[in-house]
């Protein structure tokens, strides 16, 4: 026991450590400041500016940002469904597989796109190392940048700056923070025994006399940036769970750190921006602490194990059902809270296995969104919140409600409300049409309080861009292929959208000189309010779903049944 805790302290000690470091960096390349790779990446950059016709110092508006956004996430997509579709006539096939369903590579396409990287297929069966690594490798990259831009953008916004050049900002996300960590990591990822090749299944024959097939491929590469990229989806069906992917205790370390250091670092870089450190550490320690209770609320409850299976065979050992032995109980209940507070979506474990207390804790992060949040956008939705209390507070308490001497009015708190809006809708409208023909629409594999769990985490996934799924749900259908996608686009650019339009609103608006009638918001007090005005708005849209769900398959198993 004690060894599982030790393990999830010394890793939150990483993430602090690492935290003002790479945020400090982030800060430097979207303001333009040198940085140690300008001599290899000004000149690479400067030629595909000039290719593409863009100028770096042209700023954009609101609207141009969106329709940059929109247009090449557009073509991205276009372009990579037709080398899905055409896979078997492109190179990197050595098992020759060709192309699957229509829905299925619509749905896949439109998944990675948006950042989701929701899986309704196997990698190893169905997908080559060319539709694997430059199709959807291809965007793992440019979607997670997207998401970096649109959180950098947003940062400019609310610090009154402009909102600067969507295309500059793509590719020096990807030339100067992404790649060059992802090809760190990918090395030392080859280091602790994840594969690199372009060699064919294997054919292995076992003492029975039998034969296994062990697929392989341009692994260490590809798991790198699906979890810098906060991006999530596996090379393989078992995603992190497979050998290949995280063989070990120190590749799953990589692998998590990987995961939380963007979204962390980005808090740290809004302090810079705003020249305001003391804010930015406040909202680190209070993203932190509902964090690591989350994660203690999850890590107790696997610990603790399944009082049923306890209570039959006299036993009193941790739950160890849908866990790899070499991560045990603490790594995967640590993941499972990790890879839904970032909106990653991998997983080392099966999340369907979890005990009442894992679910809720993983099904709160997906309906928040802000325990670290998604590539960029995770930290938008924080500042979201954070807007919304100083309107609720302003009100409440009879002063100005301004942030960063700028004021809120009604323009900004619809904005605002349509980004916290929408993702309710999106998640339980669809959930509910699933849950009224549970056989012929649903493909529940669990009767009761589990199986609503399972339907709501599949749409909660989807619209909070996050990928992971309590599986044991048969989602390979026409259904669930075409119903998620209404999840991951509205999920995806809805907010985007009211996000760039908000922060264009404030960038505009004059600074007002400060006054004693001003409200502070870079105090404990304020940052405890915004904890609660987060939770409260939080609980009070999903609680029906989380009482009907895991709460209440929590409080059966404790009475026994």
């Amino acid at each position: 026991m004690g060894q599982g805790f030790l393990q999830i302290g010394l890793t939150l000690c990483i993430v602090i450590a690492i935290t003002p470091l790479l945020g400090r960096y982030i800060a430097s390349v979207f303001l333009g400041e040198r940085t140690l790779l300008d001599f290899l990446m000004n000149p690479i950059e400067r030629s595909m500016f000039v290719l593409a016709g863009v100028r770096r110092k042209d700023d954009m508006t609101g609207l141009q940002y969106i329709r940059a956004v929109l247009y090449s996430n557009l073509i991205m997509g276009i372009s990579v469904y037709l080398l899905l579709y055409f896979q078997r006539l492109l190179p990197w096939n050595p098992n020759g597989f060709g192309a699957t369903s229509w829905d299925v590579l619509l749905h896949t396409t439109i998944s990675f796109v948006t950042n989701t990287d929701q899986q309704h297929y196997a990698g190893e069966t169905t997908l080559s190392y060319f539709s694997q690594v430059a199709a959807l490798g291809f965007l793992m990259f440019t979607s997670a940048a997207t998401g970096l831009s649109v959180g950098i953008a947003f940062i400019r916004g609310l610090t009154g700056r402009k909102l600067g050049n969507f295309y500059v900002d793509i590719v020096r996300g990807i030339t100067r923070i992404l790649l060059p960590i992802s090809i760190i990591g990918a090395i030392a990822l080859l280091i602790t025994g994840v594969p690199q090749t372009l060699a064919k299944t294997m054919d292995v024959r076992t003492l029975e006399g039998g034969t296994q097939y062990l697929a392989r491929g341009p692994v260490a590469s590809f798991e790198m940036i699906k979890l810098l990229g906060e991006n999530g989806g596996g090379f393989f069906g078992v995603n992190s769970a497979h050998p290949f992917e995280n063989p070990n205790g120190a590749s799953n370390l990589i692998e998590m750190i990987a995961m939380i250091s963007i979204p962390a670092a980005l808090i740290y870089t809004y302090g810079i921006f705003a020249n305001n450190i003391k804010q930015a550490w406040l909202l680190f320690w209070m993203v932190f602490v509902i964090f690591v209770v989350l994660v203690g609320v999850t890590a107790v409850g696997e610990l603790q194990g399944n009082p049923l299976v306890n209570t039959a065979f006299g036993l009193e050992q941790p739950n160890l059902e849908g866990k790899e032995v070499r991560f045990g109980w603490a790594q995967t209940a640590f993941w499972a809270v990790m890879t839904t507070a970032t909106m990653s979506g991998a997983v080392n474990g099966m999340h369907d296995s979890l005990m009442p207390q894992g679910i809720f804790s993983t099904l709160f992060n997906l309906f928040i969104q802000i325990i670290w949040g998604g590539q960029g956008t995770g930290t938008a939705y924080l500042f979201i919140y954070l807007i919304l209390t100083v309107f609720l507070t302003g009100l409440m308490a009879g002063r100005t409600p301004e942030f960063l001497g700028r004021k809120i009015e009604k323009r900004e708190i619809v904005l605002a409300s349509v980004v916290l809006l929408i993702h309710p809708i999106l998640v339980l409208i669809p959930s509910a049409i699933a849950l009224a023909y549970p056989i012929s629409l649903s493909g529940i594999s669990n009767s009761g309080y589990h199986g609503i769990s399972q339907v709501v985490y599949e749409y909660a996934s989807a619209a909070a861009n996050n990928g992971s799924g309590l599986e044991g749900l048969r989602d390979n259908t026409l259904w669930w292929n075409l119903s998620t996608l209404v999840s991951l686009i509205g999920g995806r650019y809805i907010p985007i959208i009211a996000i760039l339009l908000l922060a264009d609103g404030m960038s505009r608006k004059q600074q007002v000189q400060e006054t004693p009638g001003i409200l502070r918001t870079d105090s404990l007090v304020f940052t405890g309010i915004t904890a609660g005005v987060t939770l409260v708005l939080g609980v009070l849209t999903f609680f029906p779903v989380l009482a009907l769900g895991p709460i209440a398959e929590g409080l059966k198993l404790a009475s026994g049944n």
